[in-house]
């Protein structure tokens, strides 16, 4: 494999950072995790968007344009001989002194990884998904705005420590008001008498490019769609529930803390939604 650094295509046993990049030393940077089907990396553009509004958001100005960038993933995905993948777009704050302040940090870091992934077993996509909720709340967006897909991830990562050490691949995590806010790495969406409800970013949900394709297919579908706050009985007394998320795609889930949702199997809804993402993801993107 080889890996996209600063300019240059390296083996990934020689693709490096320094131990005083700021984004080793305190997460300080984006990152963006995209997905190639077919050849065609899926919502490109979408995705560069975000990681130039990221950037913004964090004060920090990316060292190559968006057409610079489409081009070094694309060719990424060459380099390593895929047609079907998971991208990993990151940037970092650069090299500087060990202090807090990111103005000695003279030039980001820019890194690009391609490989296969699979989030979830084959099976869980047929049978669905058991998810719980945990203690760890999610991040108030006064705090840090969901938006930002920030490298600092540290608060999910403990949900999905707590989800793991009770059996559980994935995990409800709340906001500070008690309101379901997402996944640890996903978005959320329920189905209740025909309507599609998710969570709103003021909840503490990130922006997601695919919950951003699930509205999408709500409309086209002709299904009217919500983003409300919703709470744990919300998700307990759901006809349907599935998540959503670039590496997830769209996964159905069948239960929520030991309650079952719906029949206990993967709704007709979710089934529909599935398979017009699917039918979507070699036709809108970018092709290599």
């Amino acid at each position: 494999m080889h890996v996209f650094l600063n300019g240059k295509f390296v083996p990934k046993e020689e693709a490096s950072v320094s131990v005083f990049d700021h984004g080793l030393l305190y997460g300080d940077g984006i990152f963006e995790g995209i997905r190639l089907y077919n050849s065609c990396v899926f919502k490109l553009e979408e995705h560069l968007e975000r990681l130039e509004l990221s950037a913004k958001a964090i004060l920090l100005d990316l060292p190559m344009s968006r057409s610079e960038l489409a081009d070094a993933v694309c060719e990424t995905c060459r380099q390593n001989g895929l047609t079907d993948g998971y991208i990993r777009l990151l940037v970092t704050r650069g090299v500087g002194h060990l202090g807090l302040s990111p103005k000695g940090c003279e030039t980001p870091s820019v890194i690009i990884i391609a490989d296969k992934i699979q989030l979830y077993p084959k099976e869980y996509y047929e049978d669905g998904l058991k998810i719980i909720t945990v203690p760890t709340r999610r991040i108030n967006p006064a705090a840090l705005p969901p938006m930002v897909k920030s490298l600092n991830y540290l608060n999910n990562i403990l949900a999905k420590i707590e989800a793991q050490q009770a059996g559980y691949l994935e995990a409800i995590m709340l906001n500070d008001e008690g309101y379901v806010a997402e996944c640890t790495g996903d978005n959320i969406f329920l189905v209740y008498k025909g309507r599609i409800i998710t969570t709103p970013t003021s909840a503490g949900a990130l922006r997601g490019i695919t919950r951003d394709v699930a509205i999408a297919i709500a409309d086209e579908l002709g299904l009217p769609l919500d983003a409300n706050n919703l709470t744990r009985y919300d998700l307990w007394n759901a006809d349907e529930c599935f998540l959503t998320g670039t590496a997830a795609e769209i996964i159905p889930v069948v239960e929520v803390d030991g309650r079952k949702v719906g029949e206990g199997k993967p709704g007709p809804v979710t089934r529909s939604f599935l398979e017009k993402f699917r039918a979507k993801v070699s036709v809108e993107g970018k092709m290599l």
